[in-house]
């Protein structure tokens, strides 16, 4: 799977290409508006902490990966609020942002992986 920085696909008056930043950056706000999700993490492999990400940092723990066939595959590096259920919380991101991103983007997604890294108790 290679990891292109960009994807592109042709219309009837030329080529539209998306940054995968520009992806991860309305993934992460679609995220961001799921009921139990705090915030993205971001896993330090030097010391093994897990920090949240602040709003105009977390593309960090947003990975976008367009394969050869122009599909996407997402993986999100989550922080979910203590005592929700985690695979509601999952299964209501996954719903959410496929069909955002899809609409968005116009590409299909192939795959969303989510890495709970965390919990917080939200105040």
């Amino acid at each position: 799977m290679e990891n292109m920085k960009a994807s592109s696909m042709n219309t009837h008056m030329g080529s539209i290409s998306i940054d995968s930043e520009v992806i991860a950056q309305y993934a992460g706000a679609v995220a961001m508006e799921c009921f139990g999700i705090v915030g993205m993490a971001n896993v330090s492999m030097k010391d093994g902490l897990v920090n949240l990400l602040k709003m105009d940092n977390m593309t960090k723990g947003i990975n976008v990966v367009v394969n050869p066939n122009h599909k996407l595959v997402l993986d999100f590096h989550v922080i979910v609020s203590y005592g929700v259920s985690i695979s509601a919380v999952a299964d209501n991101l996954i719903d959410n942002v496929k069909y955002k991103v899809e609409e968005f983007t116009g590409l299909e997604i192939e795959k969303i992986n989510i890495y709970v890294e965390g919990v917080r108790v939200i105040d």
